[in-house]
């Protein structure tokens, strides 16, 4: 792949703007507070985009985090006259993506690759043209700000993407976090339920809500998942007020109501490699 565009954009005044009488104001996206950019490269016939964020005064940024949201993994991400735009607003990781920020990390929220609008199915990001898609993603990235150390971290179905996104480029993702992970088959396809551990030479970090009400996404299940892989579990209690679906991202299943503390928990392990053992709120 090579890049095709780059687009940056200072949005921190962006929106909450009332435009005609009559009309209510478009909903703020605290996220865009910070300099948020749309990073683009291109394939035979496709796009992957991905959608940047850092600080201000980010000057010497060394981590980038690289973040696949959950179902169905599909943001559009694209720029309209110079300002961002995507769908999944709601996801977790997308939501919160401020919350990972400081004077030396960026986050970097992965797309699905434009041919892939459509289906975005789990065979297809175990396939070698995925691994290769977020790499040419992730090194544009990394040599336009300078990145040293891509974390990949994944939610609910976005935990696949992640899984064989790292397990394929092996010398790109140092450490790898699953969250609220889909362990069990879906319509979409197997999840990780046939995943070879083995494989992925990536440190690995699960993180999961205690009372998560999605039945793809058992605690129980994050249980034996983290001994079979013979990786750390941090286990989240608390939050809330939930609402929606069990499966959707406003439930326990999107750690609503304690994100920014279930975060810092994972910046520790990210930077010290030191696991805190619950996150409660």
């Amino acid at each position: 792949m090579r890049p095709r565009c780059f687009t940056a954009g200072f949005v921190a005044l962006l929106l909450g703007v009332t435009a005609t009488y009559g009309q209510e104001p478009k909903p703020r996206d605290p996220n865009l507070a910070h300099p948020t950019q749309v990073v683009t490269v291109a394939g035979k016939g496709y796009t992957l985009s991905g959608l940047v964020t850092h600080r201000q005064d980010a000057n010497r940024i060394r981590y980038g985090l690289a973040l696949f949201p959950g179902a169905p993994g599909i943001l559009k991400i694209r720029d309209e006259g110079g300002e961002p735009r995507f769908e999944l607003r709601g996801n977790f990781l997308v939501r919160s993506r401020r919350h990972w920020l400081d004077e030396e990390t960026l986050v970097v929220v992965v797309d699905a690759p434009s041919d892939q609008w459509g289906t975005f199915d789990h065979e297809f990001r175990e396939q070698p043209r995925y691994g290769a898609d977020v790499a040419a993603l992730l090194k544009e990235v990394g040599q336009r700000h300078g990145v040293e150390d891509w974390t990949f971290i994944g939610t609910s179905e976005g935990s696949v993407s992640a899984f064989h996104a790292a397990r394929m480029n092996p010398g790109l993702a140092r450490r790898v976090i699953l969250t609220s992970s889909l362990f069990l088959p879906s319509r979409n396809g197997p999840g990780l339920s046939r995943v070879n551990w083995e494989e992925l030479s990536a440190k690995v970090l699960w993180l999961h809500h205690e009372d998560d009400p999605c039945s793809y996404t058992m605690y129980a299940d994050a249980l034996r998942f983290a001994e079979k892989s013979r990786s750390p579990l941090l286990t989240v209690r608390g939050g809330g007020p939930y609402r929606g679906e069990p499966c959707q991202a406003q439930s326990a299943h999107g750690f609503v109501g304690v994100e920014v503390d279930t975060i810092k928990a994972m910046r520790s392990w990210l930077k010290t490699g030191v696991v805190p053992p619950t996150v409660a709120r």
